[in-house]
C-alpha cells in the first residue's frame, strides 16, 4: 500500500476474506509513561484482529518497564505478538522481560511460529546488524568479527526455521532490525550497517512471506520490497508519525487464501 493510499482506519471488524494486522515498533516505554499509550492501544480492539509490536517496547529493558508495557496493554483484547529490540536487551534482563510479557498472554516470537488461525501465521525474531549488499560484513579475520557475523546468521536461521514450520497461507514475519536497505533510506548512510542486514531477506523470499514488519530505523522510509517482491514496512513509531497516521499503529490488510492453497505451497517448498 503506497503512503498516499493510507487513510483513516474505519472503526469496524474485517470481513471473512480480509485480515487486518496492526503493527508498531519503538514505543520506548519507561516507567514514567504509565497511561501514555493505553487509550490509543485500546483502539486496536476495533481496528484489527491482532496487534504486532516490533521491538524496543522499553527504554532500557528493565523489568519495571516491561510491567509498564503490560499495563498499557491491559485493555487490549486482541491477540498480541511481539519481538524484542536492542533497547529491550540493554539491562541484560530480556529473559525476565519475556516472562512478564508471556504472563500477560502475549506471544513472544523468537523463531517459534504463532498461528493466529487456520489462515494467518506469524514468525519473528529480533534480527541483527551486518549491512547490505556488497557492504555487508563477512565472517573473515578476527574472532570478534566472526562472532558478530555469526550472531546475525543465527537470527537468519531462526527466521528460516520458523517460516519452514508455518503452513498458513498468510505468512507474516516480524523483526526489529531491517531486512532490506529500502526501509532505512533517510538514516545517515554511515549507520546503515547497524540498522539491519539483508541476509534476513533471503528466507523471506524463499519461504513466501506475505508481508514483513520491522522497526529500529526511526528516520527511515515507511515501505520497501525484498528482491523477491515481499512487501516490507518500517513501523517504527517515529516513522508512522512522520507519514501522518492519526493512530499509534499502522493497520495492514491482507487477503485471505484458502487452506488448500497453503498446503500446496507448503508441499512445493519441501
Amino acid at each position: 500500500m503506497p503512503v498516499s493510499a493510507i487513510s483513516e482506519i474505519p472503526q469496524r471488524r474485517t470481513s471473512d476474506r480480509v485480515a487486518r494486522i496492526a503493527a508498531v515498533g519503538d514505543i520506548h516505554c519507561g516507567e514514567e509513561d504509565r497511561g501514555a499509550f493505553r487509550d490509543q492501544l485500546t483502539r486496536v480492539n476495533d481496528d484489527a484482529e491482532v496487534l504486532v509490536l516490533c521491538g524496543d517496547l522499553t527504554r532500557r529493558g528493565l523489568p519495571a518497564e516491561f510491567r509498564t508495557v503490560v499495563g498499557e496493554l491491559a485493555d487490549v483484547k486482541t491477540p498480541i505478538a511481539v519481538v524484542l529490540g536492542n533497547h529491550d536487551h540493554e539491562s541484560g534482563q530480556a529473559s525476565e522481560g519475556e516472562a512478564i510479557l508471556r504472563d500477560r498472554g502475549i506471544h513472544v516470537l523468537s523463531g517459534d511460529p504463532f498461528h493466529l488461525n487456520e489462515h494467518v501465521g506469524f514468525v519473528g525474531t529480533k534480527g541483527f546488524m551486518g549491512g547490505f549488499g556488497r557492504a555487508a560484513l563477512t565472517s573473515f579475520g578476527e574472532a570478534e568479527t566472526k562472532a558478530f557475523v555469526n550472531a546475525t546468521l543465527e537470527e537468519v536461521q531462526r527466521l528460516e526455521m520458523g517460516l519452514r514450520r508455518l503452513a498458513t497461507p498468510v505468512r507474516i514475519a516480524v523483526l526489529h532490525y531491517a531486512p532490506i536497505a529500502g526501509t532505512i533510506v533517510g538514516e545517515p548512510e554511515v549507520i546503515y550497517p547497524f540498522l539491519g542486514c539483508d541476509r534476513l531477506a533471503e528466507p523471506l523470499d524463499r519461504y513466501d512471506a506475505t508481508v514483513v514488519f520491522h522497526g529500529h530505523a526511526h528516520t527511515g522510509a515507511f515501505e520497501g520490497r525484498t528482491a523477491g517482491g515481499v512487501p516490507v514496512y518500517n513501523v517504527s513509531l517515529p516513522v508512522l508519525r512522520k507519514i501522518g497516521l492519526s493512530t499509534l499503529y499502522y493497520v495492514h490488510e491482507v487477503e485471505l487464501q484458502s487452506a488448500g492453497r497453503a498446503l500446496g505451497k507448503a508441499l512445493e517448498r519441501r
